[in-house]
């Protein structure tokens, strides 16, 4: 292990903000690292964990913060989910206090390669599908960030050669040390403007902060036909060797199409080649994920039968794209996890027409004006399930003949089904963050599977 860390020492006090798996994680480091630890939690902390740092003797506390506990502290390692533009973060900082996420405070305790997946859609999916294929093929990988165990944890309890780790934005505008050693940008659309101040530019430099301390030995892996990524990368600087994907054209290295096979090209190993009827993943949006994927494992020489048989065999995450069931011949699939309007476009892309959509939620300033041509020639009827269906009534009153409100999954699902025909599809897709109904995408997820396995 590599215990070398610029921001922290023994005999330092380590406060952990927000006490889910992130913070418990952590927490946990922190201690065996020798730290004082302090976890506190503006909320109520779930038993699980409260249990946890009760068995392990870390101090907490929950309801509320103790401020001038926390002014105490050497560092800050701060849960994603709390903005950096709350009182309490401004006032740590103005204290000279450093606040960094799980992600940078755990990496200077592993030596482990890290293959950090960052994008505004189809990072889950790319992740998954990434440790997959070097699970598969034989490698020691943990699975950590967005998703999974936290990467505190297994570096605290664990000894494994590589991460996959989804990075999100906010993670990233926590992270100054960390070093990604393979990098993947996968695409950038309006997500999360709330937290950068409605402003596309700074949301933009925060998802290239995946390359921030990379070096000519390390890679960076990403969309050629992204827009967003390719204006950024005009103003970031890449010292990284660069491999571009693309279904438009041909690329020198990285991953492209020619007629109905998927090439990975890296420039020092021979071509691989799988077509794309193979892939177990299917749709554009897929395509894309599968291409970064394979750049990935061609990186990092694994068998082409290794990968060849991983990208065929690969099962896609609950919540995206799902199937749940067909009931009196209409297919039912979650989506929940589509918590963007370009998620949710690449569900309806995917799909053939006779949808009825279901959508809603807390809107983070969205655009629907992408999703009218979809809407337009796809979807038969819209469900609202949210406390406030305004925009979406504004956005698509003159391109569906229905919008109906409904204030549960079960009223949704029972809506759609009486809208929808032998043949029709109900696509929960909601384009909205969960907050208002439910605790968080996979509880909504999950009610709407419970609803529509009672019809």
């Amino acid at each position: 292990m590599n215990n070398e860390n610029s921001a922290v020492s023994k005999n330092m006090f380590v406060v952990v903000l927000g006490a889910g798996e992130s913070g418990t994680g952590a927490a946990i480091l922190a201690k065996k690292q020798g730290f004082d630890v302090l976890v506190s939690d503006s909320g109520c902390i779930q038993e699980k964990y409260r249990k946890e740092l009760c068995d392990l003797r870390i101090p907490f506390e929950e309801n509320g913060h103790s401020v001038d506990k926390l002014l105490n502290a050497n560092l800050i390692v701060k849960s994603p989910g709390i903005p950096g533009n709350i009182p309490l973060i401004q006032k740590l900082k103005s204290h000279n206090i450093p606040v960094v996420s799980e992600i940078e405070f755990a990496a200077p305790y592993t030596n482990a390669k890290k293959i950090c997946i960052t994008g505004s859609n189809g990072k889950s999916t790319t992740t998954m599908l990434t440790y997959h294929i070097l699970k598969n093929a034989g490698l020691k990988v943990g699975l950590a960030g967005n998703i999974g165990r936290s990467f505190a944890r297994q570096v605290a309890e664990e000894d494994f050669q590589f991460y996959v780790l989804e990075i999100s934005s906010f993670m990233l505008d926590d992270m100054y040390d960390f070093k990604a050693e393979i990098a993947v940008l996968l695409n950038i659309t309006p997500d999360h403007l709330d937290r950068y101040e409605y402003k596309m530019e700074r949301y933009v430099d925060s998802k290239f902060r995946i390359l921030q301390n990379q070096t000519g030995d390390d890679v960076f892996i990403y969309c050629a036909d992204d827009l967003e990524t390719v204006e950024g990368l005009k103003r970031h600087f890449v010292k990284a060797n660069q491999f571009s994907f693309s279904i438009r054209h041909e690329v020198s290295k990285g991953a492209y199409l020619k007629q109905d096979e998927l090439i990975i090209r890296t420039g020092t190993k021979e071509d691989f080649s799988m077509a794309l009827s193979e892939l177990a993943l299917q749709g554009k949006h897929n395509i894309y994920n599968s291409m970064a994927s394979g750049i990935v494992s061609r990186v990092l020489d694994l068998r082409k039968e290794s990968i060849r048989e991983s990208m065929g065999d690969f099962k896609n995450i609950e919540h995206r794209l799902e199937h749940v069931a067909y009931v009196s011949g209409i297919n039912f699939i979650n989506d929940s996890k589509a918590t963007n309007v370009n998620s949710t476009w690449y569900a309806l892309e995917s799909m053939s027409d006779g949808v009825v959509l279901i959508l809603g939620g807390v809107d983070k300033g969205n655009d629907y004006e992408m999703l009218r041509p979809l809407v337009r020639q796809k979807v038969k009827a819209i469900v609202c399930m949210g406390v406030d269906n305004k925009a979406i009534h504004d956005a698509f009153e003159e391109d569906v003949e229905l919008i109906v409100n409904t204030k549960s999954a079960k009223d949704a699902v029972e809506v759609a089904y009486h809208l929808a025909k032998k043949g029709d599809t109900v696509l929960l897709s909601p384009a909205c963050a969960s907050f208002d109904l439910f605790k968080n995408y996979e509880d909504r997820g999950n009610q709407f599977k419970a609803a529509v396995r009672e019809l």
